[in-house]
C-alpha cells in the first residue's frame, strides 16, 4: 500500500454559531442521538416525534488522542434532531489530522443498506488488485459437438453485438467469445459442427436469493439471482440501468449464446475436470466494476464480488461464506473487522451490521493515501451531479450549497437511509462522515432529505464542526 499522498488544503474560516464550546480530545467516545418514535395522525398517515436529546459531551473525540485544536463553534444540534432522522448514528472526522469533530453512538454496529458496498469493493480491491479482470471461458465437451460456457462470476458479459454498449460500458461480448470459440474448435481440427453447449454454473453454490430481500427487486430492476453465469445482470434491456430482471439467469445466457450457433441445444452441467480452454473473453478492470458498482448501486457487481473474495479467501462459494470471507479479505487494511456482520454483498439485507466508524476510518485511509483504493473515491457519486445523488430528490432546497461538494455513498433499504462519504467543506477542510438513519416501521423517502440537510450543514461547519 502506498503511504499518504494527498493532503487537503487548509483555508480557516471560523463559522459563528450561538453555543462557543472549548473542544478537547480526551480519547473516543460515542454518545446515542436522541431516537424518534412514530404515531399514527387523524388522518391515518405516520408522523414522527421525536423523545428528548440526552445531554451532549461537547468535546470533539478521536480514533487516537490528537492534540486539542482550538475552540469549535458550528452547531449543527438543529439539523441533526429532525424527526425524520428517526434514531441517528453519525461520524466526521477531520482527515487530515483524524480529529472526530462529531459522534453519534457511531461505535454501535447497524444496518448499512447500500452503504455496504464500500466494503465488497474494499474486500475486491485488496483481494484481486484494481486491474484484474474476470474472464469467461469456453472448454471443450466430453461428447462430440460439445462445448461449456463456463460462468465465473461476470455478469456484466453482454449479450449485445461488438460495438454497442450495455450498461456497463467495456464489457465483454458474447458474439466476440462464440467467434473465438469456431475457430478455435476449427483450429483444433474438429470437423464435426457444435451441437451442444453445456452451462456450467457451479461456481456459486448455495441459495441464489435470500429469503429477506424483496422479489419486487426483480420487477423494479435493481436485482436478479445471484449465479456464476448470465448476461447483462440477466436485464431484459441491456442497455436500461433498472430493467426488469428475470428469475433464470443462466437460461437466458445460454439462450443468447445459442443463437450463434444454429441448431446447438443446451443443458445445465459442468466441464469436465482438466477440460481444455478454447477461447474466453474478459470483463472491464475491476477497478472499473467497483466504480459502476458504488455510482450506481449496483446490488449484482456487489453480490458477485462478494461472492469471488469468499471463493479466493476459502470460505466457501455461498452466503454462509460471504463474512468469513470479506473479513478475512479486509484484514490487511489494518481497520478492526471484529463489530462487521456480513450477511450479503449489496447491503439489501437489513442484517448486515457495521458501526459508522469502519466507514469513516476505510475513507480517511483511502484520501490520506495509507489505502492504495482510489476506484473507492472516483466511484462516489456527487451530491445534485452524478450516480445515485443526481435525481431533483437529493441535495435540493436548505441542502443546494453542497451541491458538488459532497461525494458519498448512498444507502437505502425499508428501515434505513444511510450516506458515507468525503465532504470538500465550505472552509477548505476535507472530512469523512457516515450517517445512518434508523427507523422501523419504515421511514419515508423524505428521510433523504434530512440526512442531505444534515451533510450539508457538516459542508457549512466545517472543521469548525461542534460535537454539540
Amino acid at each position: 500500500m502506498s503511504r499518504r499522498s494527498a493532503t487537503p488544503s487548509s483555508r480557516p474560516r471560523l463559522l459563528w454559531a450561538t453555543i462557543v464550546v472549548v473542544g478537547a480530545l480526551l480519547g473516543t467516545g460515542a454518545v446515542a442521538a436522541g431516537a424518534a418514535t412514530t404515531a399514527p395522525s387523524a388522518a391515518g398517515t405516520v408522523t414522527a416525534t421525536p423523545t428528548p436529546t440526552p445531554t451532549v459531551d461537547p468535546r470533539p473525540v478521536a480514533d487516537e488522542p490528537v492534540p486539542a485544536s482550538g475552540i469549535r463553534q458550528c452547531s449543527v444540534a438543529e439539523q441533526a434532531s429532525d424527526p425524520l432522522l428517526h434514531t441517528l448514528q453519525a461520524r466526521v472526522v477531520n482527515a487530515e489530522t483524524g480529529e472526530v469533530l462529531y459522534d453519534r453512538n457511531s461505535t454501535k454496529p447497524a444496518r448499512t443498506a447500500s452503504n455496504l458496498k464500500l466494503i465488497t469493493g474494499a474486500a475486491a480491491l485488496e483481494t484481486f488488485g484494481a486491474d484484474h479482470r474476470i474472464d469467461t471461458p469456453v472448454v471443450e465437451g466430453s461428447e462430440p459437438g460439445t462445448i461449456v460456457l463456463v460462468g465465473s462470476g461476470d455478469m456484466t458479459l453482454t449479450r449485445l453485438p461488438t460495438g454497442q454498449e450495455s450498461v456497463y460500458e467495456g464489457a465483454a461480448h458474447l458474439d466476440e467469445l462464440a467467434k473465438r470459440t469456431k475457430k478455435a474448435w476449427s483450429d483444433a481440427g474438429h470437423t464435426e459442427p457444435i451441437s451442444r453447449i453445456v452451462l456450467d454454473s457451479s461456481l456459486f453454490g448455495g441459495e441464489t436469493w435470500l429469503p429477506a430481500w424483496d422479489t419486487k427487486g426483480m420487477r423494479e430492476g435493481y436485482q436478479s439471482h445471484v449465479t456464476a453465469l448470465q448476461v447483462d445482470a440477466d436485464r431484459f434491456y441491456p442497455t436500461n440501468e433498472y430493467s426488469p430482471r428475470g428469475d433464470d439467469p443462466i437460461d437466458r445466457a445460454g439462450d443468447a449464446f445459442a443463437t450463434y450457433f444454429p441448431g446447438a441445444t443446451t443443458e445445465v452441467g459442468t466441464a469436465p475436470e482438466d477440460a481444455e480452454e478454447l477461447a474466453h473473453v474478459s470483463s472491464a478492470p475491476l477497478s472499473s466494476l467497483v466504480e459502476y458498482m458504488l455510482l450506481y448501486s449496483d446490488n449484482m457487481i456487489a453480490e458477485t464480488l462478494a461472492r469471488l473474495v469468499a471463493i479466493e479467501e476459502g470460505t466457501g462459494n455461498t452466503f454462509e461464506a460471504l463474512d468469513a470471507g470479506l473479513t478475512a479479505a479486509l484484514e490487511p487494511l489494518g481497520i478492526p473487522t471484529d463489530d462487521l456482520t456480513i450477511v450479503d454483498g449489496s447491503g439489501l439485507s437489513a442484517d448486515n451490521a457495521v458501526p459508522n466508524v469502519y466507514f469513516t476510518r476505510l475513507l480517511r485511509d483511502v484520501v490520506e493515501g495509507d489505502i492504495d483504493m482510489p476506484a473507492l473515491l472516483t466511484g462516489l457519486p456527487v451530491a445534485g451531479e452524478t450516480g445515485t445523488l443526481r435525481y431533483d430528490s437529493r441535495f435540493y432546497g436548505d441542502a443546494a450549497d453542497a451541491v458538488g461538494h459532497i461525494r458519498a455513498k448512498t444507502g437505502w433499504i425499508q428501515s434505513a437511509y444511510t450516506l458515507s462519504g468525503v465532504i470538500d467543506a465550505k472552509d477548505g477542510t476535507t472530512l469523512v462522515f457516515s450517517i445512518y438513519a434508523l427507523g422501523d416501521p419504515p421511514i419515508p423517502h423524505v428521510t433523504s432529505h434530512a440526512v442531505d440537510v444534515l451533510a450539508a450543514a457538516f459542508y457549512r461547519c466545517g472543521n469548525d464542526l461542534s460535537n454539540t
